[in-house]
């Protein structure tokens, strides 16, 4: 049985508000991530029916990847434990999160699986470390909204999030972090629990949770991938799933596997929903540290 989550007062600033120790966020997001590679079935993404619309991923490059950014993660809530929000805060956590960037890629044999959510998680891990976890969006907000002098990756031109901002507009990864992370905070996160009140499965509730971003987010991922048209159509066939009732009911059921077809037919993969639902899931864990899945 694992070690029970130990909780500690923060009175950096004079607060009563309760954070979690470095290594239990980092180990709670590393339990995000494969809760996120795991759950099955979601339409075009990695799961454990296989790679999807994915033809250089699997699900053990997933698990191997997500393994390998535990201790990344930790060292993100680490600096924010230590270090004031501020441009030093900002230039250690682009450190690690580039450090981390290569490291991934050495364990996935140069295979982009956890880019979007490392830059989602490490901010919110660094979040949850400075404020607890119902602040930790506000706070991630405010952090990369500040330059990085070590260019994220996430600012370069050659990313595939950068070129679709300059050929759609689209606002990317970039954009949700800076407002708040506004589909984990006010459409993932209160999906997944409306879901779970209903009395449906965990599982149940995380497919709705991501079909709920599925719906709406404007996936850099689909963007680059099948440009608007590509976009427009997951964004229906999700919506869909949802107004017949879910991925429990049987209409719901059988409309969620419709839209897996069409994401494995035309090669659509909603990368970006699938880093929407980790993020989720961890500030769920982080608000609610002491429920067992």
């Amino acid at each position: 049985m694992p070690a029970p989550f130990i909780c500690a007062p923060d009175t950096r600033a004079g607060t009563s508000v309760t954070v979690l120790p470095p290594a239990v966020i980092g180990e709670l997001a590393g339990r995000a991530l494969r809760a996120e590679a795991l759950l099955t079935p979601k339409p075009g993404l990695v799961d454990r029916r296989g790679g999807g619309a994915h033809d250089d991923m699997t699900l053990s490059t997933l698990l191997r990847s997500a393994e390998a950014l535990v201790p990344v993660l930790t060292r993100c809530a680490q600096a924010a434990a230590e270090l004031p929000l501020g441009p030093e805060l900002r230039s250690e956590v682009g450190e690690i999160g580039r450090a981390g960037e290569r490291r991934m890629l050495r364990v996935t044999g140069g295979v982009n699986t956890h880019r979007g959510a490392l830059w989602a998680l490490g901010l919110l891990a660094a979040g949850v470390a400075a404020r607890g976890g119902f602040a930790a969006a506000d706070f991630a907000a405010r952090l990369a909204a500040l330059d990085d002098p070590g260019l994220h990756r996430f600012g370069t031109r050659g990313s595939h999030g950068a070129r679709v901002r300059l050929r759609y507009g689209a606002g990317g990864a970039l954009a949700e972090a800076r407002n708040g992370f506004p589909h984990v905070v006010h459409v993932a996160l209160p999906a997944l629990r409306t879901a779970r009140r209903a009395g449906g499965s965990e599982d149940i509730a995380r497919i709705d949770a991501l079909l709920a971003s599925m719906a709406v987010l404007e996936d850099t991922c689909l963007l680059y991938r099948a440009g608007p048209d590509g976009l427009r159509a997951v964004q229906r066939a999700s919506a869909a799933v949802l107004r017949a009732g879910g991925a429990g009911s049987g209409r719901g059921g059988e409309l969620l596997r419709n839209a897996d077809r069409l994401c494995r037919t035309r090669g659509l993969s909603a990368g970006g929903s699938g880093d929407v639902l980790a993020a989720a899931l961890f500030l769920d864990s982080a608000t609610t540290p002491r429920r067992r899945h």
